[in-house]
């Protein structure tokens, strides 16, 4: 019996929510080692394209600091760290939010952009080949069907992960007429 075999087997069987839990963590640890390895990091490391990525979604690709927090992992010292560090390498900009001189606006410079869309083509392809490899599509659908019903019902309808759903692929962002 293969491996899928055995998965699709066990899932037939009643699965406790903390063993599911496991096996999508499980799944997300292995999936994204193998991104990072084959993260194109000459330039950009993958936390900063995570960044990047977030503000070249936006409208005019910039957004406040704050919500820019509100939408990485990362901790909020940890991101005005990585947002340091691109402004030095020109990669963003940040300003004074003019309707809040308190508040920080971030923006994905020209060449951020470019840095960021090199990036997000191999970053893409190499996305598209972990999935594939593992899921035929009618699984791909139920994947993302399945996340997105556990990130909206965990997080209560309040589902600000996603900034733009029309713009989740990264592949197809970088490369999709008339992106950012």
């Amino acid at each position: 019996m293969t491996e899928n075999e055995r998965v699709a087997e066990k899932t037939i069987e009643r699965v406790s929510p903390v063993s599911a839990w496991e096996a999508l963590f499980r799944a997300q640890v292995t999936v994204m080692r193998k991104l990072a390895e084959d993260f194109p990091s000459h330039v950009i490391s993958l936390t900063e394209y995570d960044v990047m990525y977030t503000l070249s979604i936006q409208t005019h690709r910039r957004m406040r600091i704050r919500d820019l927090n509100s939408r990485t992992l990362l901790t909020q010292p940890s991101v005005s760290r990585l947002v340091d560090r691109l402004t030095a390498k020109g990669l963003l900009s940040k300003s004074v939010d003019p309707s809040d001189g308190r508040g920080t606006i971030v923006t994905l410079t020209d060449q951020g952009f470019e840095v960021y869309r090199d990036a997000a083509r191999v970053h893409g392809r190499s996305i598209t080949g972990q999935m594939t490899m593992a899921l035929d599509p009618d699984e791909l659908a139920q994947l993302q069907a399945l996340c997105d019903k556990l990130r909206i019902g965990v997080s209560g309808g309040n589902d600000d992960c996603v900034i733009d759903p029309d713009a989740s692929d990264p592949g197809a962002a970088a490369d999709a007429p008339g992106a950012p």
